[in-house]
Order: C-alpha cells, then sequence, then structure tokens
C-alpha cells in the first residue's frame, strides 16, 4: 500500500467471522495473524497507484475502496469495487504474476485492511486449500465482473448503462450524484452524461439539481437500462 496508518496483529476470532470459510483453519488463521499486520487508510487517499510494485496481498476488513484506471487525459473509467471481506483482482494478479500494478486504488469510505506479505501470502496459497478457495474464487469473480463491464462499454448504449447507474444510486427515489461521478462509472466524458441527464429531464424521467439527480419515472428507466441490465 502506498498510504496508510500501520497497525497491529489482527485476532483470528475476528478474521474467521469476517471469512467464515477460514474458521475450521486454524494453521491459516495463526500465520494470518502472526504475519498479517492491518492498516487503516483514510477516504481519499490512494491505496496503490499504477506503476506501484506489488509487494503484499490485501484483504479489505472495512470501508470501500475503487479500482480505476487513468487515462493520459485525465478521464477515468471505474473497473470494480471492494467492500469488506473482498480481496483485489490486481493485487492477486500482480502477486502471482510478478508485475506492477496497472491501475490505481482510491478509498471510497475509510478503510482498513489487513496487509500479508508476498512470502506469507505464498506459504498461505501452499498450504491451505481454503485460502487458494478464496483468492482465486475472488479473483474469477472480479475478473467477470471487468468483462462484464468492458462489454457494456463498448456494445452497450450510454443512455442504458446511464439509466442502470441511476437506479442502482437511488435511494427512495433519489441519488445524490455528481454528473461527474456518473462518468467515471460510465467511462465515457462528463459532457456525453450531461448531455443524455438533460434528455431524460426533458422527457420528464428525473430532475436535476445541485450534485443531486432525483429519479421521477424509474419504470421508464427501468426500461431503458434493460440491455445493461442483461434483461
Amino acid at each position: 500500500m502506498t498510504s496508510g496508518a500501520p497497525g497491529r496483529r489482527m485476532a483470528p476470532e475476528r478474521l474467521a467471522e469476517l471469512i467464515p470459510a477460514f474458521a475450521a483453519d486454524d494453521a491459516l488463521l495463526a500465520l494470518l495473524h502472526d504475519a498479517g499486520r492491518t492498516v487503516t487508510v483514510p477516504a481519499g487517499q490512494y491505496v496503490f497507484r499504477a506503476g506501484d510494485a506489488c509487494q503484499a496481498f490485501l484483504l479489505l476488513l472495512d470501508g470501500r475502496v475503487r479500482v480505476q484506471i487513468t487515462a493520459e487525459n485525465g478521464r477515468e473509467v471505474t473497473l470494480y469495487r471492494l467492500g469488506s471481506g473482498g480481496s483485489c483482482l490486481l493485487t492477486t494478479s500482480c502477486l502471482l504474476g510478478g508485475d506492477h500494478y496497472p491501475a490505481e486504488a482510491v478509498v471510497e469510505q475509510d478503510a482498513a485492511a489487513l496487509v500479508l506479505p508476498w512470502a506469507s501470502f505464498q506459504t498461505a496459497l501452499d498450504r491451505s486449500p481454503a485460502f487458494r478457495r478464496f483468492v482465486f474464487d475472488g479473483f474469477a469473480s472480479r475478473l467477470t465482473h471487468v468483462i462484464r463491464k468492458l462489454e457494456q462499454i463498448t456494445f452497450t448504449g450510454v443512455d442504458a448503462r446511464l439509466a442502470a447507474a441511476l437506479l442502482e444510486h437511488s435511494e427512495g427515489g433519489a441519488g445524490a450524484l455528481t454528473h461527474q461521478h456518473l462518468a467515471v462509472e460510465l467511462g465515457t466524458a462528463r459532457e456525453v452524461v450531461s448531455r443524455h441527464l438533460k434528455r431524460f429531464e426533458t422527457a420528464g424521467w428525473v430532475r436535476l439539481g445541485r450534485s443531486r439527480i432525483d429519479i421521477l419515472d424509474p419504470d421508464r428507466l427501468t426500461a431503458l437500462a434493460a440491455p445493461a441490465l442483461g434483461d
């Protein structure tokens, strides 16, 4: 990790509670307790940046982290997010392949993570079937998500993806969103998002406000979002 306050060892009981699959593997819990350290990273800070060396396995204990790529022109595209109990696809890939990070991770909500050095990560993979399943199941799940996202960006229209994003982020018919946030989520330009949102507003589907988008016609947005939702 490129930033964060170093912490202490993590109690095996907490690990077993967070990852139930580890509960029956006392040797694994002992290894994670002895070799791992917890770190805390506040919101807005980077966990890693493109080009950083990958030296440890990261298991998110709390908070939320966004993994994204940033083009030379500054345009950002969100690849996936990590929540409590999640492991990072890119970290696993870089550790196994000996590569540097090709993207960056930024903390969205104050985060705590267990950091396991590379050598201990390899030991856990070699000795613990439960740890191997956890790592590779997480790897497969994240990879599938990224492929689906790339398919959406390539083959699904912005209007459908925007409608799906609005529905996903809405709570009680309203969402505290910015045009830039949506552009990052969709992998497009802010101007494109603004143009489509204005069309949605003219049609009476949403109401635009300052850092706020109210959904007025969720049924119409749901119908429009069907290609992005796989319906």
